[in-house]
């Protein structure tokens, strides 16, 4: 479901390709896209309420299971969706993220700070959320069905739970910080950027280090730092974590705090975009929006357009023009990474 809210600068049709490939991630696919434009937005529904009506009976005759909104619904808004069909599932945007860091956590860290997140998420969305049996199973979204006894039972479950991650996320925060201080001494350059653009390529090729490289979105949780040699004995500290995306949720956010003070505590940020992409502009919004939300806005950076290798010259032409000060690279063909060496070695 994608609504269109008037006099908004958002791509509406990149929004509505990202979030297939998102739901694609969870392995589902997507049947149908309803779109709706609006001058305001309904406190009931989001959209308004004959539309949600026809949403329903749409979702009915497709036969699907989900309904997925390419905005952030209240809990009110879900419940009222809900009440129209208890057989259907509605998640959001961000219930849909979750889900994918839910499904990729690997470490004991981010798998604590994904499930904080998620918990975080779910309780105010625990009078139609799915019950304590379906949870266990694996299930995701929001379905009807769940005995108030139970949800009250879900509730103390949820807010203990939760209590426990964030005692259990303020010990990880310690060893962070700990590991931080024995780095100071060192010159240290991140990797950030928009999910799946090849930051984790770009690790592997510069470092010669062994690296996890998945294409899909989210495949990094964890930050990797390794050693990059500038000079025959000068070496820097660089990392590579999560990859961002428009409308990140602030939970999220909030958890992977100790994940992504590796990128505050950095002297060099390399901001790593697509070439290719058809949305630039607003992925550049993005990272600048996130780097300000975790107080990394004022750390010198440096832009490096990845895969040029998929462009042809009046691209290239084009972003040298746009970004004269940036760099053109190829994680996959190692073509002129050597350039990124000398901008670290000119900020060292």
């Amino acid at each position: 479901v994608a609504p269109r809210i008037w006099n908004s600068n958002k791509n509406y049709n990149y929004s509505i390709e990202e979030l297939s490939l998102l739901v694609n991630t969870l392995g589902l696919d997507v049947s149908g896209t309803i779109k709706q434009n609006l001058r305001n937005i309904n406190s009931s529904y989001f959209v308004g309420s004959g539309k949600a009506k026809q949403i329903v009976e749409q979702a009915k005759a497709l036969n699907i299971d989900y309904v997925v909104f390419d905005e952030d619904l209240t809990p009110v808004q879900t419940k009222n969706f809900q009440k129209l069909n208890e057989n259907l599932k509605f998640i959001d945007r961000s219930g849909v993220i979750l889900e994918i860091f839910y499904n990729n956590a690997k470490s004991k860290e981010s798998k604590t700070q994904v499930e904080l997140a998620r918990l975080q998420y779910q309780l105010p969305r625990l009078t139609r959320m799915w019950t304590h049996l379906e949870r266990q199973m694996g299930g995701f979204g929001t379905r009807a069905g769940a005995g108030e006894k139970q949800i009250e039972v879900d509730r103390r479950i949820l807010r203990k739970r939760i209590s426990l991650l964030k005692k259990r996320l303020k010990r990880i925060d310690s060893e962070r910080e700990v590991q931080s201080k024995k780095r100071k001494n060192f010159f240290r350059t991140s990797l950030v950027g928009y999910t799946n653009v090849g930051k984790s390529s770009l690790m592997k090729s510069l470092t010669k280090s062994d690296v996890v490289i998945k294409n899909q979105l989210f495949a990094t949780l964890d930050t990797t730092v390794r050693r990059l040699f500038i000079g025959e004995s000068n070496y820097i500290l660089l990392s590579d974590t999560v990859g961002f995306i428009r409308n990140l949720p602030n939970n999220l956010i909030a958890s992977f705090k100790s994940t992504l003070q590796e990128v505050v505590d950095s002297n060099l940020l390399l901001i790593i975009l697509d070439a290719n992409s058809s949305d630039l502009y607003n992925e550049i919004d993005t990272i600048q929006s996130v780097l300000t939300e975790i107080g990394a806005e004022k750390i010198s950076y440096q832009y490096v357009f990845n895969k040029i290798d998929l462009v042809d010259e009046d691209r290239i032409k084009y972003l040298k023009n746009s970004f004269p000060e940036s760099i053109m690279v190829s994680a996959s063909r190692s073509l002129q990474l050597s350039d990124i060496k000398e901008v670290i070695r000119n900020h060292y």
